[in-house]
C-alpha cells in the first residue's frame, strides 16, 4: 500500500464504524479479531489439515553470530494454507487491520505516521537488533 492508500483506508474505517466507537468497544473487536486470526491458522491444521504445525524447540548452534540464528529459525507451518482456508484467514486478518485503524483513529494516531517511524526508527537504525 501507498502512503495515499493508508491514509484512504483510515479515512473510511473512521466514516464507515458507527457501532463500535467507544474504547472498550475497539479494545474488544480488536482483541476478538485477533483470537479469529489465531483460530482460522490453527483450523487450516485441525480441520482442514492444509497445513501442519510442527512447534519444535529452535537447535541453534552456540557458535555462530546473531545474525545467522535466522538460518536456523523455522516458523514450524509445512504446506500453504488451500484456497478457502487463505480467504478465511485474509478475512480474519482484515477485520483485524480495520479494528487496529479503528483504534488509531480513536488515538488520534495517523497509521502512516506510526509506519514511518517505526520503519525509519526501528527498522533502517536498529535493525534486527531492535526487535529482541
Amino acid at each position: 500500500m501507498n502512503n495515499m492508500c493508508l491514509k484512504e483506508f483510515q479515512q473510511k474505517v473512521d466514516s464507515v464504524l458507527i457501532r463500535h466507537r467507544s474504547a472498550l468497544d475497539i479494545l474488544t473487536k480488536l482483541q476478538e479479531s485477533n483470537a479469529k486470526v489465531n483460530r482460522a491458522v490453527a483450523k487450516s491444521a485441525t480441520s482442514c489439515g492444509c497445513t501442519q504445525l510442527h512447534i519444535t524447540k529452535f537447535q541453534v548452534p552456540k557458535d555462530i553470530s546473531f545474525s545467522e540464528v535466522k538460518d536456523y529459525a523455522s516458523n514450524h507451518i509445512e504446506g500453504v494454507p488451500c484456497e478457502m482456508c487463505k480467504e478465511k484467514i485474509e478475512q480474519e486478518i482484515s477485520n483485524n487491520v480495520f479494528y487496529l485503524f479503528a483504534l488509531c483513529n480513536l488515538l488520534n494516531i495517523d497509521m502512516d505516521d506510526l509506519l514511518n517511524d517505526f520503519y525509519k526508527n526501528q527498522l533502517e537504525t536498529l535493525g534486527k537488533y531492535g526487535l529482541l
